[in-house]
C-alpha cells in the first residue's frame, strides 16, 4: 500500500509559534458545543480551540503536528478522519477545525463525524466570499483558482446535512488583532504578508508556486509605500472585525444527551 504523504511535514514545523487560537473565535466554537461534556477533535493540529471545560480527545493523523501539541492540551491518537477509531455515537459533539480540505475523502470523514458524534461543528469558508478579500483578489488570485478544487463550505453543508438534518451556517468575522495566524488574520495589517515565517504557516500561499507569491508580494509591498494600497482600502483601517468569508457549519441538537 502507498503511504500517504503528511501534508504538515513542511507546512507545520512552526505552527504552532503562528497559529494561536484568538479567543473571539474560540468563544464562537464554543458556544456552538452547546452542552457537550465529551468532544472529540478531529484534525486537531497542535490543539487550537480544543476547549479546556470539557472532556476532549484530538485525532491527528500528523507526527509533525503532534509533536508540537503542549504538554498541558487534551490527549491525542493518531489517526485519520476518514477512519476515526471510536465506536459510534461515541462522543456528544465532533469538531473540525480547518482541516475538512487537507482530508484524502472529506466526504468519508463527515460521515465519520457524523458516526461518532450526534453533533458536529465544522469551521471552514465560503470559497466566493473568500474570492473578494483584497489579499486574493488583487495580489494572489492564484489561491482562488487553486481552492475551487478543495472540500470547503459547500461540501461540508451537504455532507452534515445528509438525510434531511439542519445545517445552519454561522458567519465568523475575523477580528483587526486576530491572533491566529489564518490567511485572512492580517486584513488590516498587510505588512505582516511580506514575512515569509508569516505566509508559510498559510497553506494556501505555502502550497502556491514560491516565485508567483514572491512576485506578488513584491507587488504589495510597493503598493504599500507608494500609498496605493491604502488608497483603495484605507476604509479599513477603521474597523474592529471583517468578513472574510471563514464559516461555522453547525449540524445535530444543541442538547447532546
Amino acid at each position: 500500500m502507498t503511504a500517504v504523504r503528511d501534508p504538515y511535514a513542511d507546512l507545520g514545523i512552526c505552527y504552532a509559534r503562528q497559529r494561536r487560537p484568538d479567543p473571539r473565535i474560540a468563544a464562537q466554537i464554543r458556544a456552538a458545543l452547546g452542552d457537550a461534556r465529551t468532544v472529540v477533535n478531529v484534525g486537531a493540529g497542535t490543539g487550537s480551540y480544543e476547549p479546556a471545560d470539557r472532556s476532549v480527545l484530538a485525532v491527528e493523523p500528523s507526527p509533525v503536528m503532534l509533536a508540537q501539541r503542549p504538554p498541558w492540551s487534551a490527549p491525542a491518537v493518531r489517526a485519520p478522519a476518514e477512519s476515526l477509531p471510536f465506536p459510534d455515537m461515541a462522543f456528544d459533539v465532533a469538531m473540525a477545525v480547518l482541516t475538512v480540505h487537507h482530508w484524502t475523502s472529506p466526504a468519508a470523514g463527515l460521515a465519520e463525524l457524523r458516526r461518532v458524534a450526534g453533533r458536529q461543528v465544522v469551521l471552514t469558508w465560503d470559497q466566493h466570499a473568500f474570492g473578494q478579500f483584497w489579499l486574493v483578489r488583487d495580489y494572489l488570485p492564484e489561491i482562488a483558482e487553486r481552492e475551487r478544487e478543495l472540500a470547503c463550505l459547500s461540501v461540508v453543508r451537504a455532507e452534515l446535512g445528509a438525510g434531511g438534518r439542519d445545517a445552519a451556517v454561522q458567519v465568523v468575522p475575523v477580528p483587526a488583532d486576530c491572533t491566529d495566524g489564518v490567511l485572512g488574520a492580517y486584513w488590516r495589517r498587510p505588512e505582516a504578508y511580506l514575512k515569509p515565517e508569516v505566509r508559510a504557516a498559510m497553506s494556501s500561499i505555502a502550497r502556491l508556486d514560491q516565485q508567483t507569491v514572491r512576485a506578488s508580494m513584491g507587488r504589495l509591498a510597493a503598493d504599500l509605500v507608494s500609498g496605493r494600497w491604502h488608497a483603495r482600502h484605507g476604509q479599513l483601517l477603521g474597523r474592529g472585525e471583517l468578513d472574510i468569508g471563514y464559516r461555522l457549519v453547525v449540524a445535530g441538537p444543541a442538547q447532546t444527551r
